[in-house]
């Protein structure tokens, strides 16, 4: 008599163990976003040719949920089954994170390309290196090294409880933990609600106390301003209108003397002056505008 063949259940269907992927993703060192996330797609391929057990592979920024990206960090950081670090460009950003993790003590491969220099502190855990240029049969040399490292390091964690990538090589240390606890999903909404809450409040607060992304201090020490700040604050005028509220418009009266000064800018170009004149034209004069304020217009747009 044939049996009907069962269909494996949910169940039954093991998760994928969670890679957690640290490297930059923004230009550095010469290299473009765009080859950042060639690499990226590359680790990601390694990860798939592991058969068992079976990897998931994804920034540790990355998350389903909406909550403070640096949380999500420091959690991804914290809990990923295993971590490919790609110290290439030496991003602070990465360093940083790789730090966190040592001190988790959890596995963690590292790898660079081969125009990047060891670190002095990191420099005793080896390093799996990869071709700068992403040369194709490098890489595929490179990603079959790889995956067996991953699965090497994940195996001997589980193997040895007193495995350690780099801490325990200098004696005995106390290892860093993140406290976890259980929670409702109703829990979690609200944890988030109150996460976005709070971001939502410290922008107003920033609007309201004026804290603007102008350093307007250093800019009063000087008597030239630059185009990159001059651009700055026509930005920053500009995100102010479409903020639309009370508190913007204040601030909007505020600049207004700056706006002006920066217009009658001879060398001004066309595309910044055009701006300028939408703005002015949309912002009415303060009535009566603070004399520190006037005094420091006038300091940062003096000619020479």
């Amino acid at each position: 008599m044939n049996k009907k063949q069962e269909e494996p259940t949910s169940s039954s269907v093991q998760e994928p163990l969670q890679c957690g992927i640290v490297m930059p993703i923004s230009a550095i060192d010469g290299c473009s976003a765009e080859h950042w996330s060639e690499v990226k797609a590359i680790i990601t391929d390694a990860m798939e040719c592991i058969e068992t057990p079976r990897f998931a592979a994804r920034l540790v920024s990355d998350a389903d949920d909406v909550g403070v990206i640096q949380k999500r960090i420091v959690q991804g950081v914290y809990s990923a089954d295993v971590i490919v670090c790609d110290v290439s460009g030496k991003n602070p950003n990465v360093m940083f994170e790789l730090g966190m993790r040592l001190a988790f003590d959890k596995p963690t491969v590292i790898i660079k390309d081969d125009k990047t220099d060891y670190t002095f502190d990191t420099g005793v855990i080896e390093h799996i290196t990869y071709p700068r240029d992403l040369r194709f049969q490098r890489i595929v040399e490179f990603k079959q090294l790889l995956a067996q490292k991953v699965l090497a390091t994940y195996n001997a964690s589980l193997r040895d409880p007193d495995h350690s990538t780099f801490l325990k090589n200098f004696g005995t240390f106390k290892i860093a933990h993140l406290s976890e606890k259980e929670a409702s999903a109703e829990q979690i909404i609200l944890d988030a609600i109150g996460e976005l809450q709070r971001e939502v409040g410290s922008l107003r607060r920033n609007y309201l106390t004026g804290s603007h992304s102008i350093n307007w201090e250093s800019l009063s020490d000087r008597r030239i301003v630059s185009m990159d700040e001059i651009e700055s604050i026509v930005k920053e005028a500009e995100s102010l209108m479409a903020f639309n509220s009370p508190e913007s418009a204040n601030e909007l009266a505020a600049m207004r003397g700056i706006l002006k000064h920066i217009r009658e800018l001879p060398s001004l170009p066309e595309r910044l002056s055009s701006r300028a004149d939408a703005i002015l034209a949309a912002v009415p004069p303060r009535p009566s505008p603070s004399p520190a304020r006037s005094h420091f217009v006038k300091a940062s747009f003096a000619a020479k």
